[in-house]
């Protein structure tokens, strides 16, 4: 778990087209993209620069409700949500909240730890997939 509560991993690609594989692979693994916010468009249009920083909402009712069942309050950090950024030295930095830390800020007990049990994995596949040179 992330001391922080978020996971960032280098990518080997420009911020459009990690966020596009990052959609594809959530979208092959039967979640749903809810929604994807262009913060550095927002900025644009309101005159302010900001480098690229995108976010992805996304989610599977089949995995948030059992936990949003169990604990309710975790309802506020779901659907989950990756952000895509460009650091000054030019690296695309994919982020995305440790559901374990999720589970364990809203002081969910171990019903709550079993229900994402499988999700830290599929997260951890997701971003790899998104990230990693072809091989």
């Amino acid at each position: 778990m992330a001391a922080n509560g978020l996971i960032t991993i280098r990518s080997h690609y420009e911020p459009e087209e990690t966020m596009a594989r990052l959609g594809a692979a959530v979208s092959a693994r039967g979640m749903t993209v809810f929604a994807h916010i262009d913060h550095a468009a927002s900025a644009a249009e309101a005159g302010l620069p900001l480098r690229p920083t995108d976010l992805l909402i996304f989610g599977s009712p089949k995995g948030g409700t059992p936990l949003m069942q169990t604990v309710q309050a975790v309802g506020i950090d779901l659907p989950l949500k990756a952000l895509v950024w460009r650091d000054e030295a030019g690296v695309t930095w994919p982020l995305y909240n440790d559901s374990v830390w999720l589970v364990e800020r809203h002081g969910a007990g171990p019903d709550a730890t079993a229900i994402v049990r499988p999700t830290p994995a599929a997260l951890d596949a997701i971003s790899t997939e998104a990230t990693s040179a072809v091989q």
